[in-house]
């Protein structure tokens, strides 16, 4: 049961777990690709993360990915679905900072 508003503005969270999510990982190093990714600007709490991958895994954005026997880490990796709001949403950031550029005559 996959959402079909792909083209829907993504929160920034959102945003960055689907681009750590480009390769399977699991919670603790989608918190530490994001800090990384954002210059330590955007840190994620454990519980908006897990809330999140709930929600990413609801409208098929992503999927969890093999599981390692007698481990407890879950990964995740993002779908063929995730990927199209991921495109959609660059396109849509694209726009936003031309449309600024071009305004602001920078």
């Amino acid at each position: 049961m996959g959402d079909k508003n792909i083209n829907a503005p993504l929160t920034e969270a959102i945003y960055y777990i689907l681009l750590s999510l480009m390769q399977p990982m699991h919670g603790y190093g989608i918190i530490q690709n994001v800090k990384e990714m954002s210059g330590g600007r955007l840190v994620l709490a454990a519980g908006t993360l897990y809330g999140a991958i709930t929600n990413l895994l609801t409208k098929g954005w992503i999927e969890a990915a093999g599981e390692e026997e007698n481990s407890r880490k879950k990964e995740y990796v993002i779908t063929t679905q995730g990927k199209a709001a991921l495109m959609a949403e660059l396109a849509r950031l694209e726009e936003l900072t031309a449309n600024g550029r071009k305004v602001m005559e920078v």
